[in-house]
């Protein structure tokens, strides 16, 4: 047994036992560093880049001290994103299973303030949230914080960079003060250590490797002139044929052009940025989650929160004046044990942005030239997937196990040629394999349908659509 194993923590044994379940068995740099104090009680801030298994470090040190029986809230995390929220209360869950039944609640904003309210009715033990969600649910005194016994700021500096600073500062109050503060920032600039100082007492300060090392992400620089740089990613794209790609842009206004130059190229192309409507931000990441969008184009404030597995490539085809931002978007690949590529486009007048990297990184810009890349002369790969939109989810009975059944029995198709599953309220969206997803779903009819466009899972007729990029 090393000091880098979970069972050299004081954790219940069934607790560990879950975590062995879940593939937790040796601790990350994050989580060896701060989980001893946190589960000693003690208020935390802890640096780490994305993907370091930050989740993990404070989600034991909430569970570890929760009690099941107490139906309260005992626990409250503060996301910046709704995506992000949504991630970290399924990996709570998961954890959860160690410990008994922990009813642990997603308050974000983008849905009805009705379920939620009641759902609270009913209680919980752990809440997590957006700062303005859950400053409304204060607001409106329909959630009690005043049994909390561990408050976390997860991605602390994306928060305030968002201006959600007030929001927090009145939630932290609303907190009892005899309470356990965990503050998770992929950086932690003078700024926010002087604004989150009243919210620690004697913090432990943690900080690993922010850095990404060669090895595990390859770094290449194009430089390119004033123009054509859309056509410069779509060369990009060409060349090396990533399954699944992030570009990033400066403006809301670069990131709609950029999409639309690669879909006309016929590459599966889509735009994210702020001010989308959440049904539309949330239909956009479905579609980049399960393959069947290639390359999502975003702005950093779009993108904050997102937590994207799997990622082959990320694409700066603005580079950010900014190397902590530059490190933060490249570190979307790469994760955990995989490799990943970041390929960035850099016209003359930028290179000054691209030396602060390389002082950043203590590393010299691997530059290469746009006019050496073969490309493929099939041109775009479309993406291997399609989705189909069900116009039925949770408040229908639909569950996930539905839907497949009736994907691989009436509609013939192999359990492999079903991609991901999202049931939500109102909608439920699966991935299919492009090339045989339209003529599998027209089995799902029949002359009973109310029309063209339904199709019978369960014995139930559902209307459904194929979500076109």
């Amino acid at each position: 047994m090393t000091t880098q194993s979970f069972t050299s923590l004081a954790l219940a044994p069934r607790f560990l036992a879950n975590l062995a379940t879940l593939g937790y068995h040796a601790m990350t740099p994050i989580q060896a560093e701060s989980l001893p104090a946190v589960l000693e009680g003690r208020d935390l801030i802890a640096q780490a880049k994305t993907g370091s298994g930050k989740t993990a470090a404070f989600g034991i040190g909430i569970l570890h001290k929760l009690n099941p029986a107490w139906f309260a809230i005992q626990g409250l995390v503060l996301c910046p994103t709704r995506e992000l929220a949504d991630q970290v209360a399924n990996e709570l869950r998961r954890l959860a299973r160690g410990v008994g039944n922990v009813k642990i609640l997603t308050l974000t904003g983008g849905v009805s303030m009705r379920p939620q309210i009641a759902s609270l009715e009913h209680g919980a033990h752990i809440v997590v949230g957006t700062p303005g969600r859950i400053r409304d649910h204060l607001g409106r005194n329909t959630l009690d914080l005043s049994n909390v016994q561990t408050l976390v700021l997860d991605e602390a500096d994306r928060m305030t960079d968002m201006g959600f600073y007030d929001e927090i500062e009145g939630i932290v109050k609303a907190c009892p003060q005899r309470r356990q503060t965990l503050l998770f920032s992929a950086t932690y600039p003078d700024d926010i250590r002087f604004a989150t100082a009243a919210f620690l007492r004697d913090p432990l300060e943690v900080a690993v490797e922010s850095q990404h090392g060669a090895e595990q992400i390859a770094q290449r620089f194009y430089e390119i002139g004033f123009e054509g740089r859309d056509e410069a990613v779509a060369r990009l794209l060409r060349h090396f044929q990533p399954v699944s790609t992030l570009a990033f842009c400066n403006t809301k206004v670069h990131c709609r052009e950029l999409a639309e130059h690669l879909r006309a190229q016929g590459f599966s192309a889509l735009a994210l940025y702020g001010e989308l409507e959440q049904q539309e931000r949330d239909e956009i990441l479905v579609l980049f989650a399960n393959r069947s969008c290639s390359v999502l184009v975003a702005t950093d404030v779009a993108a904050r929160g997102l937590d994207i597995a799997n990622l082959d490539t990320v694409i700066n085809a603005d580079i950010s004046k900014d190397p902590e931002v530059h490190v933060h978007r490249i570190g979307r690949t790469g994760r955990g044990t995989e490799s990943g590529l970041a390929l960035s486009l850099c016209a003359p007048n930028e290179k000054k942005w691209v030396r602060l990297i390389e002082e950043y990184q203590d590393a010299a810009a691997d530059w290469h030239r746009l006019d050496e890349l073969g490309e493929d002369p099939d041109g775009a790969v479309p993406a291997p997937m399609v989705t189909l939109c069900i116009a039925g989810g949770k408040k229908a009975k639909l569950r996930p196990g539905d839907i497949l059944g009736a994907l691989t029995g009436d509609a013939g198709l192999r359990k492999d040629q079903v991609g991901k599953i999202n049931v939500g309220e109102f909608a439920s969206y699966v991935a299919l394999e492009r090339d045989v997803a339209r003529d599998a779903v027209a089995r799902l009819g029949d002359r009973q349908a109310p029309g063209p466009d339904f199709g019978a899972i369960k014995g139930r007729y559902f209307k459904m659509r194929f979500v076109e990029v």
